[in-house]
């Protein structure tokens, strides 16, 4: 950890780690595998070095095409597969992916993987290693369970499949899409009518940045636009707010969609075998009094 403070110029961004898994508990017909609502996600100003750097200095050779990442942990189980994940070399020195010792301007708690860990903005989670210990130079594809096998979606812009017609064709979970969620009010809160309240929450995608975010009071017949926070990066979570006062007493379904920087938004469905990459639009219904 000290060679890469010293040897290298510390670079730093704020970017959203989020679990392949999040929301998983919100498909519909539920699906194995933890059983996450809305969280397993947390944004954090990351600081380290460019893995591009790294690589730069290291000297990679010609024919490299990918490079693999493992960390300290090994398996509970000896027929368990080591995990190891990899990035194609392009990705890997494009000056963004970052060799991370610190965490909020604090080193590396060790739950978040002390001493270092890889950040892969704009990327889910299962790419984030924890603990770094070794990064190789691969002139082949990386073969393993974790990229053959696990963390794999349907091979196309929603990750969308149905149960009856599973896709044929997968691919490794890689960039997040636009995602929003209702922080508040929480399931069960109640409000009450002709009471202004702050519906809030946050926003995210891969890397284009939250252009706008609206809500929907009336299960999505009519929409407003909300208030954003303020901008952290590409690759933060962007927070969102609005004011609403029930008119009525009775029954309401809140929605929040988001729209990115290229203007690409949110499915109205989605469903996938593994419960992976959830950006269907979220909703909430509530009671007013």
């Amino acid at each position: 950890m000290k060679d890469l403070q010293s040897k290298f110029e510390p670079v730093s961004l704020v970017a959203l780690c989020q679990c392949a898994g999040n929301s998983r508990s919100l498909f519909e017909p539920r699906v194995p595998g933890g059983q996450w609502g809305n969280g397993a996600l947390g944004n954090a100003r990351w600081r380290g070095a460019r893995l591009k750097d790294v690589l730069d200095a290291a000297g990679v050779l010609p024919g490299t095409i990918q490079v693999g990442l493992r960390g300290l942990d090994v398996p509970p189980l000896e027929k368990t597969p080591r995990f190891e994940k990899s990035l194609q070399i392009d990705h890997a020195r494009d000056g963004e992916v970052m060799i991370a010792y610190e965490m909020n301007g604090e080193p590396l708690p060790m739950l978040n993987g002390f001493p270092i860990r890889l950040v892969v903005p704009g990327w889910y989670s299962t790419y984030w290693v924890k603990a770094l210990s070794s990064i190789r130079a691969l002139d082949q594809p990386l073969k393993t369970f974790w990229m053959d096998k696990a963390y794999r979606i349907p091979d196309n812009a929603d990750a969308n499949e149905v149960p009856q017609h599973l896709s044929a064709v997968t691919v490794p979970i890689n960039r997040m899409p636009v995602h929003s969620i209702l922080v508040r009010p929480e399931p069960n809160e109640q409000l009450r009518v002709g009471q202004s309240y702050d519906l809030t929450g946050v926003a995210n995608d891969g890397g284009d940045g939250i252009r706008r975010a609206e809500v929907s009071q009336d299960g999505g017949q009519t929409w407003s636009d909300t208030t954003l926070g303020t901008d952290l990066g590409k690759y933060s979570w962007r927070r969102w707010q609005a004011s609403w006062t029930p008119p009525a007493k009775g029954s309401y379904r809140l929605m929040v969609r988001a729209t990115n920087g290229a203007g690409e938004t949110q499915p109205v469905t989605q469903w996938n075998r593994s419960g992976y990459q959830r950006d269907v639009i979220e909703h909430l219904d509530v009671v007013v009094q």
